[in-house]
């Protein structure tokens, strides 16, 4: 039987490579979302891949979620935690409202999924969980304070619980993206644009399926001795 895998915001961008790479590698994929019906609609009509509806923030939600995903697909082995949001602003411009949307969706839904799913896990004694972080969260990055916080609360995250799920065959690992060639980052204007890609070493943004490759092998059964890493996928701008 196959296995069965979740990834969050997994219906467009980095999440839709995600969903895509694993179900060529033999996966069976619930992508989630939270908001686009549209897009899920064509997004599953395009690739056959299941999307359910709820919001990661939603402790309550993700419980409900997953149990109705573990019903209809079978088992939850894998958890690729890639829905995030951001609400960028300067402390003095920041409101306390911007920084608790992104702490809840971007780190608490981590916790949320893992609650969700890591008992499951070390029951059956197999298990993958995969934490998208990014280099901001390395790095930090003007503007940036709630994202950088729980992109880089993401790395201590994944470190505290993978020690949790070793023994019984459950790895927890993180990536951490550079700039990749998204909608998200196709928004940034052009001049500021241009700058960040002159400080990549290989000269260009870095593309989805090249996260999603990360992924697939951590996911895989020959990536059962890597746990409590983080794998920055960057293109040489931050070494870390």
């Amino acid at each position: 039987m196959a296995r069965v895998a979740i990834v969050t915001g997994g219906t467009r961008g980095i999440g839709e490579a995600i969903s895509l790479a694993l179900k060529d590698a033999g996966v069976t994929v619930a992508a989630t979302y939270a908001g686009n019906d549209e897009r899920a609609r064509e997004f599953t009509e395009r690739t056959g891949i299941k999307a359910y509806k709820w919001d990661v923030a939603d402790h309550q939600a993700c419980l409900d979620g997953c149990a109705k995903v573990a019903e209809e697909l079978g088992p939850i082995d894998i958890v690729v935690n890639n829905a995030g949001i951001t609400r960028d602003g300067t402390m003095l411009k920041m409101t306390y409202e911007m920084w608790k949307e992104v702490m809840d969706t971007n780190l608490g839904g981590c916790f949320n999924m893992a609650k969700a799913t890591f008992p499951g896990m070390r029951e059956r004694k197999w298990g993958r969980i995969v934490n998208i972080g990014s280099i901001n969260g390395q790095a930090g990055q003007y503007g940036q304070v709630n994202y950088a916080a729980a992109k880089s609360g993401i790395h201590g995250f994944t470190k505290a619980l993978s020690q949790e799920g070793a023994r019984a065959g459950v790895t927890v690992n993180a990536i951490a993206p550079g700039y990749i060639d998204t909608d998200m980052v196709a928004a940034v204007p052009a001049d500021v644009l241009e700058k960040i890609v002159a400080k990549i070493p290989v000269g260009r943004l870095g593309q989805a399926h090249e996260i999603a490759r990360g992924v697939v092998f951590l996911c895989s059964e020959d990536g059962g001795f890597v746990t409590g890493s983080t794998l920055s996928i960057n293109g040489g701008q931050h070494m870390y």
